[in-house]
């Protein structure tokens, strides 16, 4: 399995503890996609506003059509959702 570094929760500051936060507030803990994109805060930051867009914001699907969508191509992709 590949290892990527990433920031520490506790090493965390500015936009990657901004998410970090977020992530553990919401889920209670900080899921790997938010960790493996911690030395890009930047890049992490696009990435949580292009999923909240795709999730949240306005569309014909309703949320849990979204969700079932995200599920079903993870499974085909053979990515653990």
């Amino acid at each position: 399995m590949a290892y990527v570094r990433q920031v520490k929760p506790e090493e965390a500051d500015g936009l990657v503890k901004k998410h970090y936060d977020m992530g553990l507030a919401r889920a209670g803990k900080i899921f790997n996609i938010l960790r493996i994109q911690s030395l890009t805060p930047e890049a992490l930051d696009a990435t949580m506003v292009f999923y909240t867009n795709v999730m949240h914001g306005k569309g014909p699907l309703r949320r849990w059509v979204r969700e079932l969508l995200a599920t079903v191509v993870s499974k085909i992709n053979g990515c653990v959702y």
